[in-house]
């Protein structure tokens, strides 16, 4: 079945579906209105939607950090939800290595995220700290980054702001 996964950009036609998705992958609709907030206020980076057939299964959504209070060419990874039907199937694997191709593709310099350490590490994320930055909401092992270009973490590190709508789920 997941021979027939596909990732392509989102389209403003997915939104419902998006909604959907988030409300089934975390029980509540936070990461929905996150989602809605970040597209409303031009923080949407990149969306990408997972399919399977015409059934859209799984969202991505990276959007725009400031280092510092320094725009930079860094992105956050979040949120990432699949349709509880289509869990541990490999969906939300296939977003993030598609995203960050994408994000390698556009010169993105590196990309955080605040997420579980062992599902991260597959992709290469190491302990953020490790890379001198850390967060406004004071995560220490969960937060992560990936470097996906030479140079591309600001070498005197600081602390990674996500776009303004994070500031409703903290």
């Amino acid at each position: 079945m997941l021979s027939r996964l596909t990732v392509r950009l989102a389209r403003a036609e997915d939104a419902p579906h998006l909604r959907r998705i988030h409300e089934a992958a975390f029980g509540s609709g936070a990461e929905a209105s996150l989602v809605e907030q970040l597209v409303a206020d031009g923080d949407a980076s990149l969306s990408l939607v997972a399919l399977v057939g015409d059934e859209r299964v799984g969202h991505l959504l990276f959007s725009p950090v400031t280092v510092c209070h320094e725009r930079c060419d860094g992105l956050g990874l979040a949120p990432l939800g699949v349709h509880p039907t289509w869990q541990r199937r490999g969906v939300g694997s296939k977003l993030v290595t598609a995203g960050l191709a994408v994000c390698r593709r556009r010169g993105v310099g590196f990309v955080v995220v605040l997420g579980d350490p062992e599902y991260y590490q597959r992709f290469s994320f190491e302990p953020a700290a490790d890379r001198g930055l850390g967060n406004e909401y004071g995560a220490t092992s969960a937060f992560a980054v990936i470097e996906l270009r030479t140079g591309g973490i600001p070498a005197a590190g600081g602390v990674a702001r996500y776009a303004p709508a994070f500031a409703a789920l903290a």
